[in-house]
């Protein structure tokens, strides 16, 4: 059939691929870096700089003009005298690959490689002419579109930098006014990722995006009381602001809330916030604050603090038709899928609309660490599936043999189109319109519309003009990450993917597989720089991970969707299909859990953009030495080997490249910044964990590099969240056998937080009480502290702290956990004082702070004394004063924040110690 059709590609595909067409490529750059710098800039500078932009492009196409003018005056007409086409060469029509006017067999000629002349090619006078002219006009014409396209860039990125620093909202903010205010929400409201500060967690906060339309200086106190606030005119403005709402209670230690009190004040006024959709509007009373970072697209910061209640939004305005309905929509989502397992009752949700909220911190974590984060965002893959399901494959949906829905249904291809339209619409309006939904939508639409046509050569025009549309209409996402990595993934999937694709099918790699791991490895290989500016690390199993996740993305999101639009109508029918849903979800959910749990899921990697730098070059040297593997079969064996002992890491191998762990290591205190962590060897693969740190991903990677498995005990000394808040990272993936923590159950949110965690394993709670002991192989310990009446009561949880002698090896160790001076010297006075005198290691209490009992100090006098605190922690921790009286009484004392992880081996005659 192709035969007959007299063309080599058949009469199915009529068209041919040309050149790359770049044209559109440098005005979107120009742009592109017109309005990331131009935000800042005063709109005197911006309108200065439009202004030469547009002088400039019009002398170039003023001369252009005028020259083409020129041109046609003095170049005489080709053919004949009369202007009249050569016999032979029809004007109606230019064959494909020759230049006008030009015979068959001239360029046929040109084309074997022989040099043009008179009798070949162009003639040397007035054609060669004519088009030196005409590259000459297209050079001009291409200067001009992008000094255009500059000056649009600066235009409008002068006006939206200009709207943060206008108005009463920027004047009231560099005063921490307090302020009445009547506040548009643009996003969704979501609850900040708790931190650990010092000992404590930050308070639970609400965070919102909206726009201040009318503001009044002073709170309802100054202006009267709240029933008078709505009948004072304010400022009219339209300012975005960032409005955090703090609902978590910051109780005192030592006191103890009772139902009723204010933490269920708290929850009321949370779940107020979190029921809020966009483009509601409300009244609010809080203060302004400036941003605390430049270059955001925010104006102040609006901070509500929540005091009996007095945080409760005020509707003012109910939001939007379309908002409620994309809020039927999605929390129809989440009701059909509370009954699934953890992991899927979390991603789905976010695979279909990028609603996170359910999302832990530890899987959230594992999925940045395996750099499958872009699932749980809203992106272009989302919405071309979903068209992919409708037009079918893409490159047929012009073609007789298309497939899909609506080829299957018997509509037409207009009519499809239009209902792709429709379903992007959907998409926008369900997944919110704002900026990061909207660049979703365009750049998934425009890549599965240029595909669809079969013209792979097309898309990068069709990118093009997108980053050129959305950067004029929304300036800020020229500084947006997000937006850079969604614009390289898709061109690294529109230039790089198909010519590795290519290259793997000529090296006999399946087709389909081949394809994936070109997308695979070519939006690694684009993306993997900004990544690490980011992160400063860089994904070892990011690529395998990708591929392991393709095709179970796919069906989880079309079942994701179909659960969406059934929920409001047919519950029980959206409940099987989430159910369906389910599976992919929890694979996808055990892939990122296995990834970021091997030892060498990632290496860390200089931060900033000379660090990209250095990744994007050693990418290239990769790149140009993967070609020269791929046609060793056996090099590529052996590098895919290397690749995986680093991934893998078994302990054997590690601790003869890097002696870290040390041979017949007793003791390991991890480096996990401001905290505590420390495990004691109790056979091989097994471990007793002491206090978990501040951080989950810090203190596994620490197990995982000491080859721990199995945790028989983890003892929590006391509950502050430097020592508490990393117990997701200790019981990720491991055989944990009981927890066992103090009896001092304060504060109560890191009390709860710790049951949590052990509840959701199915991990026993057990508590530790003076005089208990305890054996397990090489390692036995015994509790000094606290009794089991602690009286009088301590006046915090530092003083409750599960202190702990350990024997190993003949080797004495003393844990203090966070013990202060009463509870350092109610200890001496115990009865367990007498097994205090001359330990070999001291872990010191408190991270070394100034407050220590010298007397115990010189009582226990350590050989080696051991400080785990974080590098340029605010507390100054250790004190200067703490460490000389330790060197004081003879000991060797080693910090984590200049020494690394420290490991501690041998016997009690001949201690050793080593560091990371």
């Amino acid at each position: 059939m192709h035969a007959a059709s007299g063309s080599r590609l058949g009469a199915s595909h009529p068209r041919r691929e040309g050149p790359v067409d770049l044209r559109l490529v440098p005005p979107a750059l120009a742009a592109w870096a017109t309005a990331a710098v131009m935000l800042d800039a005063s709109p005197q500078l911006a309108g200065g700089l439009a202004l030469g932009c547009v002088l400039v492009a019009g002398v170039l196409l003023g001369g252009w003009g005028s020259r083409a003018r020129r041109g046609r005056a003095s170049v005489p007409p080709e053919g004949g005298r009369d202007g009249t086409p050569v016999r032979g060469e029809p004007c109606f029509e230019r064959p494909r690959g020759r230049a006008p006017n030009v015979p068959r067999d001239r360029a046929q000629g040109s084309a074997q490689g022989r040099p043009p002349g008179p009798a070949q090619g162009l003639p040397a006078g007035p054609a060669r002419s004519r088009a030196a002219g005409a590259r000459y006009g297209w050079s001009r014409t291409a200067g001009a579109a992008v000094l255009l396209c500059a000056a649009a860039a600066g235009v409008s990125a002068g006006l939206h930098g200009a709207d943060l620093r206008r108005g009463p909202v920027p004047v009231l903010a560099r005063e921490y006014a307090t302020v009445t205010a009547e506040v548009e929400l643009t996003s969704d409201p979501r609850l900040a990722r708790p931190k650990v500060t010092g000992n404590h967690m930050t308070p639970d906060s609400v965070l919102i995006n909206g726009e201040v339309r009318n503001i009044v200086a002073g709170g309802p106190d100054r202006i009267g009381g709240p029933d008078r606030v709505a009948g004072v005119a304010g400022v009219a403005t339209r300012a975005p602001v960032l409005v955090i709402v703090d609902v978590g209670e910051r109780r005192s230690e030592g006191r103890r809330t009772g139902g009723g009190g204010p933490a269920d004040v708290g929850r009321g006024v949370r779940q107020a916030w979190l029921g809020l959709l966009p483009s509601t509007r409300v009244r609010v009373t809080g203060r302004l604050a400036p941003a605390l970072t430049g270059g955001d697209r925010i104006a102040a910061v609006l901070r509500l603090r929540d005091r009996g209640g007095r945080a409760m939004p005020s509707v003012v305005r109910q939001p939007s038709a379309a908002q409620r309905i994309a809020g039927r929509l999605r929390a129809g989502l989440r009701e059909a899928t509370d009954g699934l397992p953890a992991d899927a009752r979390a991603l789905l949700p976010g695979l279909v609309v990028g609603d996170t909220s359910r999302i832990t911190p530890e899987l959230d974590e594992a999925f940045k660490e395996t750099d499958l984060a872009h699932t749980l965002a809203v992106s272009g893959s989302n919405l071309t599936i979903m068209l992919a399901l409708l037009l079918g494959p893409p490159g047929l949906a012009q073609q007789v043999e298309r497939r899909g829905l609506a080829p299957r249904l018997g509509i037409p291809l207009r009519t499809t189109a239009l209902l792709g339209g429709v379903l992007t619409l959907g998409f926008v309006v369900v997944c919110r319109p704002d900026p990061s939904v909207l660049r979703a939508a365009a750049c998934g639409a425009v890549v599965l519309l240029a595909l669809a046509t079969g013209r792979r050569r097309s898309l990068i025009p069709a990118l093009a003009t997108a980053v050129l549309l959305l950067v004029l209409y929304d300036p800020w996402l020229a500084r947006s990450y997000g937006f850079l990595l969604s614009v390289l993934a898709t061109g690294a999937l529109l230039t790089l993917a198909p010519r590795w694709s290519a290259a793997l099918r000529r090296r006999g790699v399946p087709p389909r597989l081949a394809e994936a791991l070109a997308a695979a490895g070519a939006a690694q290989a684009l993306c993997a720089p900004v990544v690490a500016v980011l992160s400063a690390r860089v994904s070892l199993v990011a690529v395998p991970c990708n591929l392991l996740v393709e095709f179970t993305v796919a069906p989880a999101t079309v079942l994701g969707f179909a659960t969406l639009a059934t929920a409001p109508w047919a519950m029980p029918v959206a409940k099987a299909l989430a159910w369906c849903a389910s599976w992919p979800a929890e694979w996808i959910a055990g892939v990122a859990r296995t990834g970021a749990g091997l030892p060498g899921a990632g290496v860390d990697w200089p931060g900033g953009w000379g660090g990209a730098l250095l990744l994007a070059l050693a990418t290239s040297v990769a790149v140009l030495l993967g070609r020269r593997l791929l046609r060793r079969p056996w090099l590529c064996a052996a590098c895919a080997a290397l690749l995986l002992l680093a991934v893998v890491r078994p302990p054997p191998l590690t601790r003869v490249l890097t002696g870290w762990p040390p041979p017949g290591w007793r003791l390991a205190m991890c480096d996990v910044g401001q905290g505590d962590a420390t495990v004691l060897a109790a056979g091989d693969g097994t471990g007793v964990v002491v206090d978990a740190g501040p951080d989950p991903a810090l203190v596994d990677r620490c197990l995982s590099r000491l080859g721990i498995t199995r945790i028989p005990l983890v003892v929590l000394t006391h509950f502050h969240a430097d020592h508490v808040a990393g117990l997701p990272g200790v019981l990720r993936g491991r055989a944990v056998g009981a927890i066992e923590t103090t009896g001092f159950a304060e504060p109560v949110d890191q009390v709860a937080f710790v049951r949590r965690e052990a509840e959701a394993r199915g991990v026993p709670l057990v508590r530790a009480a003076a005089g208990e002991r305890r054996r397990l192989g090489p390692l036995d310990w015994e509790v000094l502290w606290p009794p089991a009446r602690q009286v009088p009561e301590p006046e915090g949880p530092n003083d409750a702290s599960v202190t702990l002698l350990v024997r190993s090896a003949g080797i004495r160790m003393l844990l203090l956990g966070d013990l202060e001076p009463p509870g350092q010297q109610a200890l001496a006075r115990s009865p367990a004082a007498v097994r205090l005198g001359r330990v070999d290691v001291l872990k010191v209490a408190h991270h070394g702070s100034a407050y220590q009992d010298p007397d115990l100090l010189r009582a226990v006098a350590p050989r080696l004394a051991l400080i785990s605190a974080g590098a340029d922690n605010p507390y100054g921790h250790p004190a200067p004063g703490t460490v000389a009286a330790l060197e004081a009484t003879g000991a060797v004392v080693l910090r984590t924040d200049r020494d690394g992880a420290l490991a501690v081996a041998g016997t009690g005659t001949e201690l050793r110690v080593a560091g990371d």
